[in-house]
């Protein structure tokens, strides 16, 4: 499926395919949106370290997004959302050169990351094709505006309307209420526990039905 190269506008905020010189903005906008969860803390303790260490991290994250799904962002490129096609076998392997890319970004946290991305593997689903929301961030100034909710309208929108599930893994239990909110239910998986670290929630959307896919009476 190709999305429209403008998504739908939700709320008061306008949403718009990125492009590839965006990639180094929306990484940064990741990184500081990110900093100080506690997944993020688990991974690199030392603040100064995580803020050397996560903006090449997440460029990688953008960089497949951009290559092989899609990435909305806002006219000032304040936040982004990542999204990846997911066939029934479920997530592919990783981009060439990523486990030396993860290794010389990562240094001596490289376990802890490693261990983040087994924990995603092992509970991602497979048996049906889905969207995978990889991340969304809202740079922390911008946060409680509702650009978060208008980035997950957007590709919602198209998602409802052509009948395809999403899937993310939430941070925190705030975050797992939101997305509830926004049809996410909870895997029966659910929690990833990472060794010696906080919980994730992994989470699965069925499409909604909307005016366009109701059945005529």
């Amino acid at each position: 499926m190709t999305p429209p190269a403008n998504p739908p506008k939700s709320a008061d905020h306008r949403i718009e395919r990125a492009g590839e010189n965006d990639i180094h903005v929306l990484s940064l906008v990741i990184a500081d949106a990110f900093h100080g969860l506690d997944v993020s803390q688990w991974l690199v303790p030392d603040p100064d370290a995580r803020r050397e260490i996560f903006p090449p991290y997440f460029r990688s994250y953008v960089e497949h997004a951009m290559a092989d799904g899609l990435v909305f962002t806002t006219p000032a490129r304040d936040a982004v959302a990542l999204w990846l096609p997911i066939g029934p076998d479920g997530p592919g392997d990783p981009p060439d050169g990523y486990a030396e890319r993860l290794a010389d970004v990562t240094g001596p946290h490289l376990d802890r990351f490693t261990a983040l991305d087994e924990g995603f593997d092992t509970h991602h689903p497979a048996g049906v094709p889905h969207q995978h929301l990889a991340i969304i961030a809202v740079r922390p100034d911008r946060q409680r505006l509702g650009i978060g909710t208008a980035l997950l309208d957007a590709r919602h929108a198209i998602l409802d309307r052509d009948g395809i599930p999403a899937y993310l893994e939430a941070s925190d239990t705030d975050k797992r209420e939101i997305y509830r909110k926004h049809g996410y239910v909870l895997r029966p998986d659910a929690p990833i526990r990472l060794p010696g670290g906080p919980e994730l929630w992994p989470m699965w959307r069925d499409p909604q039905l909307t005016a366009q896919r109701r059945p005529r009476m």
